[in-house]
C-alpha cells in the first residue's frame, strides 16, 4: 500500500469521507432541492453555500481534498439539474451556472491541520497536570 505512506516513507492513517455517508448526503440534498424548486436562486444558493462550507469544515482533513472536490462537483451538478427543471426549456447553460456557482457555492479547502501541528503544544514552566 504505497498510498498510505508519506514522502519520507513513514506510514500514515488516512481519514477519508465514507462513501456511504457521501451518497446519503447527496440523496438527501437531491430531495431538498426538489422541495425548494420554486424558491429564488439567491435563497437556495445561500443555503447551499452554507451547507457546503459546513461540510468542508467537518470533512476538511488533510489528504481528503479529492473527496471534498467530488462532493462539491456533485452538488453543483444536482443544482444545475434542479435549475433546469424550473422551466420546460433548459434555461441554465454551463456558462451561466459557472457564474452562479462562483457567487454562491464555496470552494473546497482543507480546514483542519495535520495532527502533528495540532497536538504539538508547548507548555511553559511546570506542567499544570502535575
Amino acid at each position: 500500500m504505497e498510498g498510505n505512506k508519506t514522502r519520507q516513507g513513514k506510514f500514515i492513517v488516512l481519514r477519508r469521507t465514507m462513501a456511504q455517508r457521501l451518497r446519503a448526503k447527496l440523496k438527501n440534498l437531491k430531495e431538498e432541492l426538489r422541495r425548494c424548486l420554486h424558491a429564488p436562486v439567491r435563497e437556495v444558493g445561500r443555503w447551499l453555500g452554507q451547507m457546503l462550507t459546513g461540510h468542508y469544515r467537518y470533512y476538511g482533513v488533510p489528504r481528503n481534498y479529492a473527496m471534498l472536490d467530488s462532493f462539491g462537483q456533485e452538488v453543483r451538478y444536482l443544482w444545475h439539474r434542479a435549475l433546469n427543471r424550473r422551466s420546460q426549456r433548459r434555461t441554465v447553460t454551463e456558462a451561466k451556472l459557472k457564474r452562479i456557482a462562483n457567487i454562491w457555492l464555496a470552494t473546497p479547502r482543507i480546514f483542519q491541520p495535520y495532527p502533528e501541528s495540532r497536538l504539538a503544544v508547548m507548555i511553559q514552566g511546570k506542567s499544570p497536570v502535575r
